[in-house]
């Protein structure tokens, strides 16, 4: 019966203890709190690729993969990316024209790299 009562008293101090500190720390313990909860959720997506590692006896085809970014790239090769690349150079002319340079300059980005994007993976990620 003595333990318990210790164990009792133990347990309502450390309570006190962590309330007193949540109320005077609560950036400290919602920081902690989410660092905790991030660490947690993705620790099962940080091993997602060791079931495919050279000797795990998984084997791994990447023809999906392959097929997905081949569509992309036609849609975006084809109307769409004219679609893209006509309105962000219509809207690169108005904002410049309404003296917004910089979202002019990032449109401008968005329309030559809707253009050159098949060569930018090419050579960025050796696609052949």
């Amino acid at each position: 019966m003595k333990y318990l009562i210790q164990m009792k008293n133990t347990y309502r101090g450390t309570c006190t203890g962590v309330y007193q500190n949540t109320l005077q720390n609560p950036n400290v313990i919602m920081l902690l709190l989410g660092a905790a909860l991030l660490c947690v959720g993705l620790s099962e997506a940080s091993t997602a690729q060791l079931a495919t590692a050279p000797g795990s006896g998984v084997e791994f085809g990447d023809d999906r993969i392959y097929e997905v970014v081949n569509r992309f790239f036609l849609l975006i090769e084809g109307n769409l990316g004219a679609l893209v690349m006509i309105a962000a150079g219509l809207g690169a002319i108005i904002a410049a024209a309404f003296g917004a340079y910089r979202a002019a300059v990032g449109l401008l980005v968005v329309a030559v790299g809707a253009f050159i994007l098949r060569s930018l993976v090419a050579i960025f990620f050796d696609w052949k």
